[in-house]
């Protein structure tokens, strides 16, 4: 199973085709795809029609959909973003912070196009669901 972030997910209903957005169509039905809380009202909120919302909606609500904090990631989000913030490193949404821990928390690889996530994938053990690009 892999959480998608919503940038990720914006890319995706915006027709915009990357590497992100090109995994993400290649794995939707064939592996386990889940959302969170917070990521489903980030992609939500953006959308001007009420068409494009109802079938995003549709399609969001067809995943597994994961409460992302509760006290204890609260304080382990806390942390990590201080432990990034100690190598001179300040994450510039809490959400992030949030929705990274929640992964490494349940060992669950983030399908992410936001820069921010990759002080956590190099520090704090984030996996990244996108495989390595060949060198």
């Amino acid at each position: 199973m892999i959480l998608v972030d919503s940038g990720v997910w914006i890319d995706f209903f915006n027709g915009i085709e990357n590497r992100q957005t090109v995994f993400l169509e290649q794995v939707l039905g064939r592996q386990l795809v889940a959302t969170g809380d917070l990521i489903l009202m980030e992609v939500l909120q953006g959308f001007r029609r009420d068409e494009d919302f109802r079938l995003a909606l549709d399609l969001l609500r067809s995943l597994e959909t994961f409460t992302l904090l509760n006290p204890g990631l609260a304080v382990q989000a806390a942390l990590h973003y201080r432990a990034l913030r100690r190598r001179g490193i300040t994450v510039r949404r809490t959400v992030d912070t949030i929705i990274a821990t929640f992964c490494i928390a349940h060992d669950m690889p983030l399908l992410f196009s936001d820069r921010d996530f990759l002080p956590f994938v190099q520090y704090l053990g984030l996996r990244s669901a996108l495989p390595q690009s060949p060198s």
